[in-house]
């Protein structure tokens, strides 16, 4: 995809991989879009870097999804980039998860991170068909490959978003639409809670090396310990997620 100029919405774009990606567009001469939940965050966003737009949105709700598709169509109808990256990460050991009483607790992890970004693909995709020059970016996860089982709805909603823009980039092959897949690995964020990603990829970095993959045209792109697990076999993806559950069961015990 073109990296300049272009009117750009990324979804939970307030914090983390969402603000690093909403930076190098700003920097790249792009007009870009971010929207969450928290208008405090995106208040703060937006003081640190002013040239953004913002917007208050829950896309867990069906009709603001719809209503963020109006408000961004009807006053920037340029608008000719989705990145659908805003996401949640809930570890938990199913024995003990209250599924009978908390359910929506659960169900909300589904919402966000397989629901929300196929709505918003199936909402833009017959706008940005009529451009010139047009992108949907989903930010799924190395997780989506192999999954990390003390994250067991996370893994499997990644894995499924994964599936979805197979799906969507096959679909959309005929149209100006490219369709792109960031699978991160861990990243320096907050992701799931504070703390918890410590040990992964500096964010900075990160966001470079995707861009670097966006700049050289990767339909799929992985960064840092994700790279290898997009092309794993089947059982070097056995081995690697009964390691990775062994090394991290006791987080949930």
């Amino acid at each position: 995809m073109k990296l300049s100029k272009n009117t750009i919405l990324i979804t939970g774009g307030s914090t983390g991989i969402g603000l690093a990606f909403a930076e190098r567009f700003l920097k790249a001469g792009n007009q870009v879009i971010i929207c969450g939940r928290r208008e405090t965050a995106l208040q703060e966003a937006k003081e640190k870097f002013p040239g953004l737009i913002t917007r208050v949105s829950d896309l867990g709700i069906e009709s603001e999804r719809a209503a963020l598709f109006d408000w961004v169509t009807a006053n920037y109808p340029e608008v000719n980039v989705l990145v659908n990256n805003a996401g949640i990460q809930q570890r938990f050991n199913i024995l003990k998860a209250d599924a009978k009483d908390n359910w929506s607790y659960f169900n909300n992890e589904i919402t966000t991170n397989m629901e929300v970004p196929v709505h918003l693909s199936m909402l833009f995709a017959p706008f940005f068909a009529a451009k010139e020059e047009a992108a949907i970016i989903n930010v799924t996860s190395g997780l989506a490959f192999t999954p990390m089982v003390i994250a067991p709805i996370y893994s499997a909603t990644k894995a499924a978003l994964h599936s979805f823009t197979m799906s969507l980039r096959h679909q959309l092959s005929g149209t100006s639409v490219e369709v792109i897949e960031v699978a991160p690995p861990a990243v320096n964020t907050d992701l799931g809670g504070a703390g918890l990603h410590t040990h992964g990829e500096p964010l900075d970095a990160f966001a470079d090396g995707i861009f670097k993959g966006l700049e050289e045209g990767e339909k799929e792109i992985g960064y840092g310990t994700s790279v290898n697990r997009l092309r794993m076999s089947r059982d070097e993806v056995d081995e690697h997620v009964e390691n990775m559950y062994k090394a991290m069961k006791d987080s949930i015990e």
